[in-house]
Formats: structure tokens, C-alpha cells, sequence
């Protein structure tokens, strides 16, 4: 049948799936302001970034607050932050994600209280939170609780929504942040797929869901993922993603129905893999990983969400997230992507590579059932370990040049960039002034509210909480709507289940870089014994530091590991210290560097606190070295302020990185620059 021009018809093209942006900064005011301006650009569902006291359970006037909030997302200390996120968005009509995990009951509470006073039947709330907590311990670093207890949080959950808000998906399994965190994709596929059959078998073995409704707990959870520059491989990975899925819910839980085995995915394509060096290469990147997860059909991500061109700069401005929805939607609406079966049905080559994969993730998989699980993997250590080992040989090979990144190892030759002329506009600032006024606003919320409601709501909570078998979203909604605030609730919680320090990885990874004679490696590890041995040291002593609530540990880890491999010892306590506590272990082991890494923005406080501690406490020649994504003008008021050196992802060869600490070192104690030492002949001639 032809048209009458005599053209053939057009197929009936797919529903795209959903667009989002992660967004959120500053206040909850300001957030809503973005969330309404994005849904009227043509955004489909919301996508919550939330900023780190909010993630880790810290209400904004915490000591470990300090500098981190409204950062990297928006806060929200309580019920009234979440209405004024969410004022004049109709929450029984919006597709809601939110990126919480530590605190995903508290915030669900929050949100559906919001959607009661709404008015919306929360029959029909349609959204996510991610609640994988087994990725924090891994990878960004969010946790609260030990596993068992955060375990029981997300089995509560999940049981609430399925008798109670049938359409929401309780939990995302993120295999997206073991990828950051180093991941292969095999590692991706396995370490993803044991969380979830560590979460089924929980929400199983608790009796709160009958064996008949096990299809519907299936059914509602999703997964997120990443997606890399490798194209054919991170396709691949979707298919045999998909495969394994259907087949552990069918054969481990005997679900019979096909439609509750689909494997359900959003995904947000790779950060790990964009640079700073040439940014607006990042675009094309993008464009790549969002079609490894688009074009077959049959592993379609059900949303995408796109980072932006300059997320190794700094904050994405408002233009810049417009911009990657503009690339999906060109996608989605421009080509005739939508109007075809699965494009890679019948292709030998994404058979065999998809086999492959499948192979290897099935492996390893039965390598950690075989430990007990998921959970007795993660508190050995073994998980990190596998992940701080694969990220390492990741960085080796690009060091090596064996794989190329354009821009950074190969064709780095560059014109002026017009988009990074002005460094400092082309991020997005967050007003320091909007910290004071969350406060401002914590402390009016605590001065009006009913405070024997709030004392009875948490002596219930933490009733709850030490007896078996009480699911705790009951008395936490009874807590959201008593004007509690998420310090609070997570301190109640705290009081019960305690606190958790995850493994770091780095004592366990092995030696990514040989030391070659003639080599860089070999080369610095001669520095580093000969400046000990100047110094009278039996070893050169190096502090890795991570100030503040930023989990993300990557940079650090491997900092640690290659500075282990140069010969230094390496003292690395994990995430989440105060400036106080990294003085006082810098102090008390005696270093003669101290490190620090902060990726959340928080750095133009943090750094000159521990700078001005160390000082105060005596310690004149131990150089500071601060490492992140910092902005050109903040990496000049560091140095300024006493920094000794600025390093940002731009500095992609770690052993050099080491090799400029040991000459920081030297010139901190008065030592001629090692290079001078080592071959006076120059100065000499």
C-alpha cells in the first residue's frame, strides 16, 4: 500500500522512553524553579539529585555538613523542603526518580506525605528510588548502616510499595556506579545481578510478601546502568543483561509470567570517561553511549538520562542540561530509530560478544554466591578489592597509551575552546549564601513544630527498629508527619542499628604499574627511598584524606595505591572525616604529606580548614596537596591560601602525580629537587 504521493507509509514508531535530567542545587526553592523549567522543555520524568547531608542522613547543621550543602543537589531536612520542591508539580501525574539510598525510606515518606496533602491517590505514584545499598559500600560512598540493618530497610520498602503504591519501582540496582567505581562489564553484570538475588531472597525470606505476589516485587524493580564509549560491548551488555534476568526469576523464584521477568533499566551514560582536557569532546561521547542503549530494541532502556558536556569542569549550568535533552529528543523524535524491530537480531558478531559476556558474568557470579552472597562479599572486602584493581589496570592502560583517549593521551593539538574561554561561566556557581539560608530555614522548621509529636515519633522508630519483624515505614511516615527532621530519623536509626566503615579496597589491590628499569615508576619509587633516606625516614609517610561527605573514593584509591607501589606508606582511613580527624592522624603518624580528595565542590572550605589545623597544631613542613574537579579560580585561591599543589582530572598519570608530591616533599624540607640530586652534572655545566 503506497500514499498518494507514492510514498510507502510510515511503521508505527515506539513510545520513546522517559527523559530525564539529574538535577538539583541550592535550596528546594531553586530546584523547582529548574524541575519546572526542564518539564515545560519537553522532560518527561524528574530525575532528584540530592546533596550529600541529605544522602547520608546529616540535618544541614551538622559538623560534616559543613560546606556540602545544596552542592551537588538539593537539600531537604524535612516536609517542608519537599513541598516547596515539589509546590505546583502534580505528583500523582509526574514520573519521580530519585537518587537516595541510606535515607530512601525517609525520603519516600516525605514524598508521599507531600502527594496525601495533594490530594493524589498514591495508588497511582509512579516513580523510583534507588536504595541499592550494597553500591554505596562499593562506590560512592552514601552509606549509613551496617548491611544487615540497611538490608531490612530495603526489604520494609519494598513490601510497603507493593501492598501500598503498586506502581512505584522501590529499588534501582545500580551497576552504573560499580562502572565508575572501575567495573568491567562482566564485573558489572555479576556484582548488579548478586544484589538483586540478595534483595529477593531477603524480601522472600521475611514472610511480608506471600510466595504468589513474588511475580509483583520482580515486576517493580529496575535497574540502573552505565554505559561506556565501547559501543558493541556495552550493547552487548544490555542483551545479556536481559538474558540473565529472565532467567534467575524463573528458575530461582519460578516466576512464570514473561511480562514481570522484562528487565527494566534506566541508565545514565558513562561520567568516568568524560574529560576536562577538551570537554567538548564529551558530546560526542554521549551521543555514543546513549545509542549503545537505545538502538536494540530488545535492551531499550526504559529511561536516560544524559550527564553534561562539562561534568568534569563543575556543576552543569541549566543551558548544559537543555543540551542533553536536546540530543535524546533529537534521537527520539528527528530519526527513525523508533519505527523498527530490533536491529541486531540475527548479527553473528553481537551473538557471540553478548555469549561471551553472559559466560563470564555467570562465572563470577557462582564465585560469589559461593562466599554466601553479596553481603559476606562486601564486608570481606572482596568486591572493592576486585573493583579498586580493575580501575587501576583501567588508568594503567591509559597511561600506557594502550587505550586512547582523544584528547587527553592522543591528538591532544587543540584550537581555543569558545565554551571554556571563561572558565568561570561555564559552570554553574552555587551561592555560598544559600548554605546560610537552609540553616536559616532549619532552625524557623524546628522553632514552629509540635515537639512531644517529633519525640513520640522517633521513640516509636526506634522502638520499631530494635524489635524483629516490624516493618519501619509505618513509624517513619509517622515521623515525616510530625515534622521530623532527616538528621533526626537517621540518629534514631543510628542510636539502634549503629554506624558502618566500608572496606577501602586499597590494602588488598594488586600492583597496577610494574616498575620497569628506565621506567617512570622505577624512577620515582629511586626518589622517594632517597628522600626518606635524606630525611632519615625509614619510609616517605603520605595521608590520603577524604574531608567532608563526598563518598566518591576512586580518585583517592587509586592515589593510594600508586603512591603504595612508589614506595611510600600510605595511610588511608576511608571517606567521611572531619578536617579535625585528618589533622590528628596526619599528627599523629607522623606525615610528611597529606593528600586530600573532594569531588562534591566543597573544597574551597575543607582544604584551607585542614591547612589552617595543621598549622595551628605546629606542622610547618608537610605540604598539602589537593586533588578533585576544581575550577581554575578555586585551584588559584587553594595555592594562594598555602595549597602546595592543585591536581584535577586533566592529571590522568597518576605516577607523575606521585612523582610531583615527592618534589613538593623536598621542597617543603629544603631538599634540592630531586632530579638535581640525582644528577648534579647540569648544574655543574
Amino acid at each position: 500500500m503506497t500514499e498518494s504521493n507514492g510514498q510507502q507509509p510510515r511503521p508505527q514508531r515506539d513510545r520513546p522512553w522517559l527523559m530525564r535530567t539529574y538535577a538539583g542545587h541550592s535550596s528546594a526553592k531553586e530546584s523547582n524553579a529548574l524541575y519546572r523549567r526542564n518539564l515545560a522543555k519537553g522532560q518527561t520524568g524528574l530525575s532528584v539529585a540530592f546533596d550529600l547531608p541529605t544522602q547520608t542522613g546529616y540535618d544541614a547543621d551538622h559538623v560534616l555538613a559543613r560546606g556540602e550543602v545544596g552542592r551537588v543537589g538539593v537539600p531537604v531536612g524535612h516536609l517542608g523542603d519537599m513541598r516547596a520542591l515539589f509546590d505546583g508539580i502534580p505528583l500523582e501525574k509526574t514520573n519521580t526518580s530519585m537518587t537516595i539510598n541510606a535515607t530512601a525510606m525517609w525520603l519516600l515518606a516525605l514524598y508521599q506525605v507531600v502527594a496525601e496533602e495533594q490530594g493524589a491517590d498514591i495508588a497511582l505514584l509512579t516513580g523510583t528510588t534507588q536504595n541499592d545499598i550494597v553500591k554505596e559500600y562499593l562506590s560512592r560512598g552514601t552509606h549509613v548502616f551496617p548491611p544487615g540493618p540497611s538490608v531490612r530497610l530495603t526489604t520494609d520498602m519494598i513490601a510497603y510499595t507493593v501492598a501500598h503504591i503498586p506502581k512505584w519501582n522501590p529499588i534501582n540496582i545500580c551497576s552504573y556506579h560499580l562502572q565508575e567505581a572501575g567495573a568491567t562489564p562482566v564485573q558489572e553484570i555479576a556484582y548488579a545481578m548478586c544484589t538483586a538475588v540478595s534483595v529477593l531472597d531477603a524480601v522472600r525470606d521475611s514472610g511480608q510478601v506471600p510466595q504468589e505476589r513474588m511475580g509483583e516485587v520482580v515486576a517493580r524493580i529496575s535497574f540502573f546502568v552505565n554505559a561506556g564509549v565501547r559501543f558493541v560491548e556495552e550493547m552487548c551488555k544490555m542483551r545479556a543483561f536481559a538474558r540473565l534476568w529472565d532467567t534467575v526469576t524463573r528458575e530461582r523464584y519460578g516466576i512464570a509470567d514473561p511480562r514481570q521477568r522484562r528487565f527494566r533499566y534506566g541508565v545514565q551514560v558513562n561520567s568516568l570517561g568524560l574529560t576536562e582536557a577538551q570537554p567538548e569532546n564529551n558530546v560526542q561521547r554521549i551521543v555514543m553511549e546513549m545509542l549503545a542503549v537505545t538502538l536494540s530494541k530488545d535492551a531499550r532502556a526504559r529511561a536516560v538520562q544524559l550527564p553534561a558536556w562539562n561534568e568534569a569542569l563543575g556543576l552543569p549550568r541549566p543551558w548544559d542540561q537543555q543540551w542533553s535533552l536536546r540530543i535524546q529528543q533529537v534521537l527520539a523524535y528527528e530519526s527513525d530509530l523508533l519505527e523498527y524491530g530490533d536491529l541486531f537480531d540475527g548479527s553473528h558478531v553481537v551473538e557471540a560478544k553478548t555469549a561471551e559476556l553472559l559466560a563470564g558474568a555467570e562465572a563470577e557470579i557462582a564465585k560469589v554466591l559461593g562466599m554466601g552472597g553479596v553481603i559476606p562479599a562486601v564486608e570481606s572486602g572482596y568486591l572493592k578489592a576486585q573493583l579498586v584493581a580493575s580501575h587501576a589496570a583501567r588508568r594503567a592502560r591509559i597511561e600506557s597509551g594502550e587505550d586512547r583517549v582523544v584528547g587527553v593521551n592522543c591528538f591532544e593539538t587543540t584550537e581555543p575552546n569558545p565554551l571554556t574561554a571563561d572558565l568561570d561561566a561555564a559552570i554553574q556557581q552555587v551561592d555560598p549564601a544559600a548554605e546560610r539560608a537552609v540553616l536559616a530555614s532549619l532552625e524557623a522548621w524546628r522553632g514552629q513544630r509540635d515537639e512531644a509529636a517529633v519525640k513520640a515519633s522517633l521513640e516509636r522508630l526506634k522502638a520499631d527498629a530494635a524489635a524483629e519483624g516490624v516493618n519501619l515505614m509505618a513509624a517513619t511516615l509517622e515521623c515525616a508527619r510530625a515534622g521530623v527532621t532527616t538528621g533526626e530519623w537517621s540518629f534514631a536509626l543510628r542510636d539502634v542499628f549503629g554506624e558502618y566503615r566500608a572496606p577501602t579496597g586499597v590494602g588488598g589491590a594488586p600492583v597496577a604499574v610494574a616498575a620497569e628499569p628506565g621506567g617512570e615508576l622505577a624512577a620515582v619509587r629511586e626518589a622517594v627511598a632517597a628522600t626518606a633516606e635524606e630525611l632519615g625516614a625509614g619510609k616517605l609517610r603520605m595521608l590520603v584524606g577524604k574531608p567532608g561527605l563526598d563518598g566518591h573514593s576512586n580518585g583517592a584509591e587509586q592515589i593510594a595505591v600508586r603512591a603504595r607501589d612508589a614506595g611510600f606508606e600510605v595511610v588511608y582511613q576511608g571517606i567521611r572525616l572531619t578536617p579535625e580527624q585528618i589533622v590528628a592522624a596526619a599528627v599523629a603518624e607522623d606525615v610528611h604529606c597529606v593528600g586530600l580528595s573532594i569531588l562534591s565542590g566543597a573544597h574551597a572550605e575543607l582544604v584551607p580548614d585542614v591547612l589552617r589545623r595543621l598549622r595551628r597544631a605546629g606542622v610547618e613542613d608537610v605540604p598539602v596537596i589537593a586533588g578533585g574537579i576544581i575550577p581554575a579560580a578555586d585551584g588559584e585561591a587553594l595555592r594562594a591560601a598555602g595549597v602546595a599543589a592543585v591536581f584535577t582530572p586533566k592529571d590522568f598519570s597518576i605516577t607523575t602525580i606521585i612523582g610531583r608530591i615527592v618534589d613538593e616533599i623536598r621542597l617543603a624540607n629544603r631538599l634540592r629537587p630531586w632530579r638535581e640530586a640525582a644528577d648534579p652534572a647540569p648544574a655543574a655545566r
